[in-house]
């Protein structure tokens, strides 16, 4: 894919940079906090009905066996999978899992730039950056960036969308 950019063209291409490797810690807390909650429930549950035991400890082990597999192993593919890239031209980011996702967003299309801390990045000290463009495929995110590489990220970003004339439509 190439994006006209007046005398220069952007080819899509797979982004330089990885996410923060404490990212693989985050995604592996969100997975094995999402599995825990239902195993807690039908485990508690399985305690506390002595007849029913059977049929409440099943399914929580049928949930925990595969859950723990994913959340231990997923982070692992999406570490290598997930990239992310800022030239003088363009914003790229790649993410996916089964189907992989390359996007551009040129610098000329950047309406706004956002970062977030949801209570589990703050604990890993990692940051989302969201770069809204216009496009009807709506804003590319760098999720599990260090903090302060954020920050710059996002800072620089600013600048440059202040600085770039017109109402990027």
């Amino acid at each position: 894919m190439v994006l006209d950019q007046g005398n220069r063209s952007l080819r899509l291409r797979t982004p330089r940079h990885p996410l923060d490797r404490r990212a693989v810690a985050w995604w592996r807390t969100q997975l094995l906090l999402t599995v825990a909650a239902p195993v807690a429930v039908l485990g508690l549950l399985g305690a506390l009905i002595a007849p029913a035991r059977f049929w409440l400890l099943l399914p929580a082990a049928v949930i925990a066996v595969p859950g723990v597999l994913v959340g231990v192993l997923l982070p692992l593919w999406w570490y290598k999978v997930h990239r992310w890239e800022v030239t003088d031209d363009a914003v790229y980011v790649r993410t996916g899992f089964f189907w992989m996702e390359g996007r551009i967003a040129p610098m000329s299309r950047l309406q706004t730039v956002d970062t977030m801390r949801g209570p589990v990045q703050r604990i890993f000290g990692l940051t989302t950056v969201t770069v809204t463009t216009a496009s009807a495929r709506g804003a590319l995110k760098v999720k599990g960036l260090d903090h302060e590489t954020a920050a710059e990220l996002a800072e620089r970003l600013a600048l440059v969308t202040q600085a770039t004339p017109g109402d990027a439509t």
